[in-house]
């Protein structure tokens, strides 16, 4: 499954290169002069076509690198192991689309296909060890209460007894490794975006899963709590060349995966976010998540956003599909031979 492909190596990569030794940062790159960007009819920051966010950065930096610039052999080494754990999983070679097609096989082959830029992102041309800028160790501030909370529920057997207690990925409730967001991150896959903007509205198109952010423009008011959709009910602003967005309410059911980690949503969270334009072909997307409940801090991040080309297609998942029974009553069946194994 590509959740699981996508999961362990991430796990494995992270567990390799914990194990190797850290270099120093290089000097920090010149500053470039400022950006204007393009305005729409109505005057605003012009932010609209297709993006991409695709990196081997992960949200949490690894414990290999000891600054949030890597160097050039930290870089080569990330690329190398993942490229090895990845192992034949891993093509990231175009598709022609005026090739014949594939011969017909009676079952198709048991593998997965990686579509991202097996690079380190880079900011103002320096790849980043990690998104999290804040704190400076790179890693998500959990509360004491947290960290015993998932350690707990990590050593806990997994649930088949209930569809609705399965993760939300798997109903395809919510995209794999959430690039969906708020916050957007970084996945395996479909990671690319398309930006619309109206004077009172800018939607944000995600590949995966199809889901659509709407982001109002014209109130900041936001919806009663009680209305907590998974994308959260977000208002948004201009600061200047910056579309600023607050997020709240969102589902507590829902939660960020992500590339080396990520965190579930309580009731308080607050995400803010800001996107950026600093070249014809860059998105600076900076985000906060405040949580009381969950952190012991407000911690930030920041990613690159690049120009892709298109189209964007139909990430055809919905809730139903074969994977979800099939996983059931798997579960049913072992249950039934470990009662009858006892006997």
């Amino acid at each position: 499954m590509r959740t699981l492909t996508l999961v362990c190596l991430a796990v494995a990569t992270a567990a390799a290169l914990s194990a190797e030794p850290a270099g120093a940062a290089p000097a920090a790159a010149p500053a470039v002069p400022a950006y204007r960007a393009p305005r729409t009819a109505y005057g605003a920051p012009d932010l609209q076509g297709l993006w991409t966010n695709t990196a081997l950065t992960f949200l949490q930096r690894p414990p290999i690198f000891k600054n949030l610039i890597a160097t050039e052999k930290e870089e080569a080494m990330m690329i190398g192991l993942f490229k090895k754990m990845a192992g034949d999983v891993l093509d990231t070679a175009p598709v022609d689309p005026k090739a014949p097609a594939p011969p017909v096989v009676k079952e198709a082959p048991q593998s997965d296909y990686i579509e991202m830029d097996l690079h380190l992102g880079r900011i103002d041309g320096q790849p980043r060890t990690s998104w999290i800028v804040d704190p400076a160790d790179g890693r998500l501030p959990f509360t004491d209460a947290v960290k015993k909370a998932r350690a707990k529920d990590a050593a806990a057997p997994e649930v088949f007894d209930n569809p609705e207690d399965r993760d939300t990925q798997e109903r395809c409730l919510t995209a794999i490794g959430s690039p969906e967001g708020p916050p957007m991150m970084n996945t395996g896959f479909n990671g690319n975006y398309k930006i619309v903007q109206t004077k009172d509205y800018v939607a944000i198109e995600v590949e995966m899963n199809h889901d659509v952010r709407i982001i109002r423009m014209s109130d900041r008011t936001h919806q009663p709590a009680a209305l907590q959709p998974w994308l959260g009910d977000s208002v948004g602003w201009w600061e200047g060349d910056t579309l600023v967005v607050e997020t709240t309410n969102l589902n507590p059911k829902g939660h960020v995966y992500s590339l080396g980690g990520g965190f579930p949503y309580s009731p308080q969270t607050k995400i803010t976010e800001r996107f950026t334009r600093t070249a014809k072909d860059q998105i600076l997307y900076q985000f906060s998540v405040d949580d009381p409940a969950t952190f012991t801090k407000a911690w930030k991040a920041e990613m690159p956003m690049r120009a892709t080309k298109g189209p964007i297609y139909e990430y055809a998942c919905h809730e139903g599909n074969y994977s979800l029974p099939n996983i059931l009553a798997g579960a049913r069946a072992q249950e039934k031979a470990e009662v009858a194994s006892a006997k």
